[in-house]
């Protein structure tokens, strides 16, 4: 669904977390895609994403980390800072979460994060997927059309 809105160049393997905040809903399954845009991230975030998440039956509560059928965040946009909405671009969790970070290194290991200079496979090797009770599935294709 992305590619209506871009070209999607990469995508990560799926790894199953247990959730964050509210621990009482299923596992998540987590990726990072590397999607190439003519958009703004206002306009992906409004145009896209918003239409990519109703279309998935997203609903949104007053708790952000209610079980929910899809949530697709803009972690990283090019190498910019700034602020979008509520979020922070560099979202922080790149550097604070295995389940972001681990992923965003598989496709774009030597990506440089604009506010610490590490690469983001730096940044992931401080996580151990085990031990951050993360494992890859395997047995959940993700792929790039084309």
């Amino acid at each position: 669904m992305l590619e209506q809105f871009g070209q999607v160049t990469a995508v990560s393997s799926a790894w199953q977390s247990a959730p964050v905040g509210f621990t009482e809903q299923a596992d998540f399954l987590n990726a990072a895609v590397l999607l190439e845009t003519p958009l703004s991230a206002h306009a992906l975030r409004e145009q896209g994403i918003a239409q990519i998440e109703k279309s998935l039956k997203r609903v949104r509560t007053e708790n952000r980390n209610a079980p929910r059928t899809i949530d697709i965040d803009i972690m990283l946009f090019n190498d910019e800072v700034f602020s979008l909405g509520q979020r922070h671009i560099p979202d922080p969790e790149v550097l604070e979460r295995p389940f972001v970070a681990i992923p965003l290194a598989e496709i774009a290991p030597d990506y440089v994060h604009p506010q610490t200079d590490e690469t983001l496979e730096q940044i992931a090797s401080r996580f151990d997927p085990a031990t951050a009770g993360m494992s890859r599935r395997d047995d959940v294709t993700l792929s790039v059309k084309g």
